[in-house]
C-alpha cells in the first residue's frame, strides 16, 4: 500500500515533490474513499491528478516508472560500451547550468510494516540509498542499511547475512536490487523490492498494446465472467457475453449482442469501439491491483472514456476488502466535485515560466464549505490550468 512518493530534480520536478496518499484526520467527509489498516492514519483509496498542457503531471508517472526501472535493472551485467540503467534513467531537469543529483523515496505498508526506502543517483554511481522499517504495531523504527558512494551500513537485523557481500556492490548498483537477487535468510529485500514493483504504472496508449488481452482475458473469462459481463453492460456497450477461442493457431475474442429479434448475434472484440476496448483492459488492470491490494498509476485515465464511465471505473477502486489504490492524472473536470472526492484526493501541477513544475493539493488551499472544487479550478484558484494568451488566426486569402 502506496503511502508517499517523492521526487527530486527529475524531469520538471526540480525541486522535492511529494504524493502523499496519507488522508487528512480531520476531513469527516467520503470516509469510505480510505484505506483502515489498525492505526490512527488511514490512506486514499484513488488520488486525481490535474493539470494544463506541458504543466508535467504526466511527469508524476514518469518518474515512478523511471523509480521502478532503475531498481529493475540496476544490477543487471552491463556489456562495454552499453548504458547502465542510472545512466538510462537520468533525467534532471535541463532549465539551468549545471546537473544535480536525482532523488526518489517511497514509503509503502507491507505485512505490517512501513517501508521507507530512497535513493540519491546520478549518471555515475549512486550517491546515497537507504532503507527503514517500522512496525505497525509497536511503532519501533529499525535501520536495515544506510549507504553513502564509499560504503554501506546494515543495521542488526541483517547485518551477519549482508556484510560478507556488502565489497561486491558495484557503484551503479543499488543495494535493495542487488540483495533482491541473493538468497538469504531474511525476506526483507525481496518484500520491499516486490512491493514496489507491484505498482502497475500504466501508459497512456496502453490501449494500442493488445497483448495485456491475449495474456489476461482468457483467465478473466474463464474466472471472473460474470463480472466483467455485469460491468459491460454497466457501462452500456450492449455486450451480453465474452468468450474466446483458442481451438485454432491464433487466439480469438467475440462479444455477443442481441437483435431485435432477441437472437445473439456475435462480434469479434476487435470490431468493438476504442472507449469499449480500453474499458475491458483497465478492468484487467483493476482486476490485477484489487486481488493483489496493488497500486495503480494511470496516465490520462479520461482519454476515450466518458465521464461516467470514468467514475465507474473509479467506483471499483472502493472496495472495502481490498486495500488497492488508484493514482491517476486527466483532464475532466467533471468529477472534480465534492459529491465524489475528498478534498485530499484532489491534486494539481502547474508550471511556472521557467519550467519548473510544482504538485499541490486542494487541502492546501483555503476552500469555504459551500465553494464548487470544478467551477474555482476553472476559474484558476487553484493553479494547474493553461494560461491562454490572446493569438489573432489570420483569415485566407
Amino acid at each position: 500500500m502506496l503511502v508517499q512518493f517523492m521526487v527530486k530534480n527529475v524531469l520538471s520536478f526540480k525541486k522535492e515533490t511529494v504524493l502523499d496518499m496519507t488522508a487528512i484526520n480531520a476531513y469527516k467527509e467520503h470516509e469510505c474513499n480510505l484505506i483502515e489498516y489498525g492505526t490512527k492514519e488511514r490512506i486514499l483509496r484513488v488520488a486525481a491528478i490535474y493539470g494544463a498542457n506541458a504543466s508535467g503531471k504526466s511527469n508524476l508517472y514518469l518518474a515512478m516508472k523511471y523509480f521502478q526501472q532503475i531498481i529493475l535493472a540496476s544490477f543487471n551485467n552491463v556489456e562495454d560500451g552499453e548504458r547502465t540503467a542510472i545512466d538510462k534513467f537520468y533525467r534532471p531537469f535541463l532549465f539551468e547550468k549545471g546537473k544535480e543529483n536525482s532523488e526518489f523515496q517511497i514509503i509503502e505498508i507491507l505485512n505490517g510494516y512501513e517501508y521507507k526506502y530512497g535513493f540519491e543517483y546520478n549518471a555515475d554511481c549512486i550517491v546515497t540509498e537507504w532503507l527503514y522499517r517500522k512496525s505497525l504495531e509497536t511503532n519501533r523504527r529499525t535501520t536495515i542499511f544506510e549507504r553513502s558512494t564509499d560504503t554501506v551500513e546494515f543495521g542488526a537485523l541483517v547485518r551477519k547475512e549482508c556484510d560478507v557481500y556488502k565489497e561486491q556492490l558495484p557503484a551503479e548498483t543499488l543495494v535493495l536490487s542487488f540483495f533482491n537477487k541473493l538468497k538469504l535468510k531474511t525476506d526483507i529485500f525481496k518484500s520491499v523490492y516486490s512491493g514496489i514493483m507491484s505498482t502497475l504504472v500504466v501508459p497512456t496508449d496502453f490501449f494500442e498494446d493488445k497483448s495485456i488481452l491475449q495474456t489476461y482475458l482468457p483467465n478473466v473469462i474463464d474466472n471472473d465472467k460474470e463480472k466483467l459481463v455485469e460491468f459491460l453492460s454497466a457501462i452500456d456497450t450492449g455486450i451480453k457475453d465474452i468468450i474466446y477461442d483458442d481451438s485454432e493457431n491464433e487466439l480469438s475474442f467475440f462479444t455477443f449482442h442481441s437483435g431485435k429479434e432477441g437472437e445473439d448475434y456475435p462480434l469479434s472484440l476487435f470490431y468493438e469501439s476504442e472507449g469499449t476496448i480500453k474499458s475491458i483492459m483497465l478492468f484487467i488492470y483493476a482486476r490485477i491491483a484489487i486481488l493483489n491490494d496493488a497500486s495503480i498509476f494511470v496516465d490520462e485515465l479520461n482519454i476515450k472514456l466518458h465521464p461516467l464511465l470514468l467514475k465507474f471505473i473509479i467506483d471499483l477502486f472502493y472496495d472495502e476488502n481490498s486495500m488497492a489504490q488508484l493514482v491517476y492524472t486527466t483532464h475532466d473536470t467533471t468529477l472534480m466535485d465534492k459529491k465524489f472526492f475528498r478534498r485530499d484526493q484532489i491534486w494539481f501541477v502547474q508550471k511556472d515560466e521557467f519550467g519548473y513544475s510544482e504538485l499541490s493539493a486542494l487541502s492546501d488551499f483555503k476552500v469555504r464549505s459551500d465553494a464548487s472544487f470544478e467551477k474555482d479550478y476553472l476559474a484558476g484558484v487553484y493553479g494547474g490550468i493553461p494560461l491562454i494568451k490572446e493569438f489573432m488566426m489570420k483569415e485566407g486569402e
